[in-house]
């Protein structure tokens, strides 16, 4: 590989210099293991480009060893020197880039050069900025980055790069499309001053090796990249290790490309066949024109695609699936655009818009593979906006939509539930913006300095979850036995104890069982009796909850704050009541659980005051153009509260979600559940509408089977058992949800409530909102 212009030759010098076997790229340096297995590499016609190890236990300990033995130097550099080590790489892209460009290709997983060079230099400065922007925050330590087979390079670096500015270190598993260049760019980190061990890259089975580095104890972290099927078993396969595991579902995902009657048609148009057509693609597109434009829209296609030739499938199945999709679809009525009719066999396909397509037809639900652009028509604005968001089988991750019109833009702001819009642009991409799946296309922000939070960790606590074994646990059987913190109601005459209803929908009500149990003093004397709610009940929280959250976040920042300051005043004119709830359920002095109270308030009038604070804003891009960062509500938000603090425990997480615009189904700790029922009669006291906070009394496990298990639910932040932690990693893989853990036992004394730190505080925001991206070109 010489410094000057890349030719033929000199992109294939690297991999002779390897004989043609890549090896892993372990503690700095490249390591070919005796007696691994190997795979091949092949390149578009089917040729061997190079073999690539597969690793084994072995290899993947040496690899976390390493990276655990670099961190300790990595992470102890000043900012700028590990800023300066980020940014000396962009010199040896500068030098080799079209080398590694024709590697990727080769490969079969094209980069753009200028991509990964924006990466570098984006990230660089984040890494010079760390303790000066970010002071009370600290790297995780050992992060795993996994992509699956058929992911693109831009992904992988758009997780490693972060990861490492931050101080973290990385090891690297990489699919076969991205095995090449991955491990081209690992030698070029060092020679860049990478310390060794800092990113190691061990090739093989993606699953079979990530579950291997999960459940090292030194792994600290683990994120992935790629199709939602392989993220899927990964979260199954690490659920109970103590290990967090993100997933950004970049592949697979059906993205709506709107056209409206006021758009430039020749421009949409070239962007359908730009996007829609090209030979790798990580997502299916969905054309929606307006009907007013539908005939023009057509007959541009017609002209467009004429003596286009036909476009290679990625797999050799393919062409099966592609033959079956446009059969069914014509027998349904589609007719076609094509500019050559296909071959009777092979594997490619010319391509193809399906025209005349309705929104339930599979080709529109289960997009197949292939060159294959299903068009929908609408009549209204409203109804085009409503088939790019409610088409409930479709994941959507990003919406293009051609107009001229500018409340068209804010229309799409608000309805389309979608992590990015480019409004008469297309497919641009900059690490300064976030990417956060809407949907259940990511649990994860990439990019951005938001994306930066996932690779941190708030410098005065500790990880939430006890890295451990995963325990043998029925998952179908989870949540059926009676909880061993609640007694089942008796009779007692004597003292006659007080009976609660939940709290559902703005009314108090029983539990559709109509079973109570009993709540206990801190002495065992029967104190009261709560509602045992179930799965029925969770289904009416939710459906109250979801009924009122959309119009609860379309309310404006400060209308919010509104409600939330008459919370506050609500509080104080019942902190009585509520002392003395705390005192009897608790056994604390009176002192301390006035001061739990006062706390209480003050977190409401905090959380009122932040609502308009957090806005998002419009960021600089290198395009011309701008773009706009918002943070927007999750949803619906299940809370399974701790036993510590039991008030201030649950208004702290309560008006976090719902000061974001979120609604909330809360289900307060079985062993001290007085406080969150007495706080009911404050929420009736208040402005805020019915059905923003729901409250479900009874066993944790059970009521925490029932919110993951709920599909409407986007999010589940929990405070409980090891064994509940779990059974929420492996159930919540499949409807996706994000997850926010913590095991029962508290170190800190509850600390954690009555004096919590600035990252602590905004670690709750950055779990209550995910983020949409709107791009706006200028002319």
């Amino acid at each position: 590989m010489g410094k000057g212009p890349a030719t033929r030759r000199s992109r294939t010098a690297w991999l002779e210099h390897q004989s043609g076997a890549l090896g892993l790229f372990i503690d700095g340096r490249f390591v070919l293991p005796a007696g691994r297995q190997t795979c091949s590499v092949t390149d578009s016609s089917g040729g061997s480009v190079c073999t690539t190890v597969c690793a084994t236990d072995e290899d993947v300990s040496l690899s976390v060893s390493s990276g655990a033995s670099g961190f300790k130097a990595w992470s102890a550099l000043p900012c700028h020197v590990r800023a300066k080590t980020l940014l000396g790489l962009v010199s040896g892209l500068q030098r080799y880039g079209q080398c590694l460009s024709e590697l990727c290709d080769l490969a079969q997983s094209p980069s753009s050069f200028s991509a990964l060079v924006r990466l570098l230099q984006y990230y660089s400065g984040w890494a010079q900025l760390r303790d000066t922007l970010l002071p009370d925050w600290t790297p995780r330590g050992l992060v795993a980055v996994v992509v699956s087979d058929d992911c693109s390079l831009y992904s992988l670096m758009l997780k490693a790069l972060p990861a490492l500015a931050m101080g973290n270190t990385v090891v690297v598993i990489p699919g076969v499309e991205t095995a090449i260049p991955a491990l081209l760019l690992a030698q070029l980190f060092v020679e860049a001053g990478l310390p060794a061990g800092v990113l190691n890259v061990v090739t093989g089975n993606v699953l079979s090796l990530a579950s291997t580095v999960a459940q090292n104890p030194l792994t600290s972290y683990v994120t992935y990249s790629g199709n939602k099927n392989d993220g899927e078993k990964l979260c199954r396969a690490t659920a109970g290790m103590g290990v967090p595991v993100s997933l950004s579902i970049s592949l697979g995902a059906t993205c709506p490309f709107i056209i409206f009657e006021s758009a430039d048609i020749d421009s949409a148009v070239d962007g359908v066949i730009e996007t829609a057509f090209k030979k790798k693609r990580e997502c299916q597109w969905l054309l929606c024109v307006q009907e007013s434009v539908l005939d023009i829209v057509v007959a541009r296609l017609k002209s467009r695609m004429a003596g286009m030739k036909s476009v290679p499938l990625q797999k050799e199945g393919d062409r099966r699936l592609v033959d079956a999709a446009v059969e069914e679809a014509q027998q349904q009525g589609a007719t076609l655009i094509q500019p050559c009719a296909p071959s009777p066999s092979g594997a490619s396909y010319p391509p193809t818009v399906l025209c005349g397509m309705a929104p339930s037809c599979p080709c529109v639900v289960t997009p197949p593979p292939g060159p294959l652009l299903p068009l929908l028509s609408f009549r209204s604005q409203t109804e085009g906006v409503t088939l790019g968001k409610d088409n409930h089988a479709v994941l959507c991750d990003q919406a293009q939509t051609p107009t001229t019109n500018t409340p068209s833009l804010f229309t799409l702001r608000y309805f389309l539930s979608v992590g990015s819009v480019w409004v008469n642009s297309h497919s641009v991409l900059d690490p300064s913006l976030p990417l956060s799946g809407h949907k259940e296309s990511s649990n994860c922000t990439d990019g951005g300095k938001e994306g930066l939070f996932q690779f941190l960790r708030p410098s005065s606590s500790s990880p939430s979850l006890p890295r451990s074994s995963p325990t043998s646990l029925d998952y179908s059987r989870f949540g059926t036995a009676t909880s061993a913190a609640i007694i089942p109601q008796g009779p007692d005459s004597s003292s006659c104890p007080r009976s609660y209803l939940q709290y559902v929908g703005g009314k108090q009500c029983k539990s559709e069982s109509g079973s109570s149990v009993s709540v206990l003093a801190p002495d065992g004397a029967v104190l009261a009796y709560c509602p045992d709610a179930g799965r029925k009940d969770v289904r009416n929280a939710v459906e109250a909850a979801i009924k009122v959250q959309p119009g609860w976040m379309k309310r404006s920042p400060t209308d919010r704050a509104q409600s939330l300051f008459t919370l506050a005043k609500a509080l104080e004119m019942k902190r009585r009541d509520l002392a003395a709830s705390l005192h009897s359920q608790t056994g604390l002095s009176l002192e301390e659980v006035d001061k739990e109270v006062e706390l209480s308030i003050a977190q409401l009038y905090d959380w009122a005051a932040r609502c308009d604070k957090e806005t998002g804003g419009i960021l600089p891009v290198p395009q011309s153009g701008s773009a706009l960062s918002i943070p927007e509500a999750l949803g619906v938000v299940g809370v399974v509260l701790p036993d510590s603090s039991p008030l201030l425990s649950m208004v702290s997480l309560l008006v976090a979600a719902v000061a974001m615009g979120n609604a909330v189904v809360m289900v307060p700790s079985p062993k001290n559940p007085l406080p969150a029922l007495e706080f009911i009669q404050v929420l009736q006291s208040s402005d805020i509408p019915a059905g923003v906070v729901n409250i479900l009394t009874g066993g944790r496990d059970q009521l925490t089977q029932a919110l993951a298990n709920h599909s409407v639910i986007k999010a589940i932040w929990y405070w409980g058992s090891v064994e509940g932690c779990q059974y929420l990693q492996h159930t919540c893989a499949s409807p996706l949800k994000n997850l926010w853990l913590h095991c029962l036992e508290e170190k800190d004394g509850g600390r954690v409530w009555s004096q919590p730190p600035p990252s602590l505080l905004e670690e709750r925001w950055r779990r209550a909102v995910q983020w949409k991206s709107v791009w706006i070109p200028t002319a």
